[in-house]
């Protein structure tokens, strides 16, 4: 598969904000991604396929010198096709070329694609949110030295 990965746009959020919920993910409200795209300290990413269709974005925030992970977010219908390893190594090397020290991140406990594949980047499982995920789910605090 043929897959660019670019620094995400407001016209890219735009073209998707129909499908947000229904193809990608729940969880990021298009007003929430909107203004994470509009601040200063926050960058995204899309990964866009061979028909120029959006199938991926992810996001993290700069805090002092270390990365927030904010989300990995690939289209329900082309999971498990490493679009989501290659969006995590960009936000890696971005970490990287802008000397920040640390990625951290937290994930539901239940979401074992997402917990392997932080695994295979290297990840330490540092802590736990006790019921983070709407009261119910923990939530597992990975982070990566860099």
């Amino acid at each position: 598969m043929n897959l660019n990965i670019n620094k995400m746009t407001l016209n890219h959020l735009n073209s998707i904000k129909d499908i947000l919920f229904s193809d990608f993910d729940d969880f990021w409200s298009y007003d929430i991604l909107k203004q994470e795209l509009e601040g200063n300290h926050s960058y995204f990413l899309v990964a866009i396929n061979e028909y120029n269709e959006i199938i991926g974005f992810s996001g993290l925030k700069v805090i002092l010198d270390e990365a927030d992970i904010m989300n990995i977010v690939v289209k329900k219908s082309f999971k498990g096709n490493g679009i989501g390893s290659k969006l995590l190594e960009n936000l890696i090397s971005y970490s990287k070329d802008n000397n920040l020290k640390t990625v951290t991140l937290e994930v539901n406990e239940h979401n074992l694609s997402a917990i392997r594949l932080y695994d295979k980047f290297d990840f330490n499982h540092i802590g736990i949110r006790k019921k983070y995920y709407n009261g119910e789910s923990d939530a597992i605090i990975m982070s990566k030295q860099l």
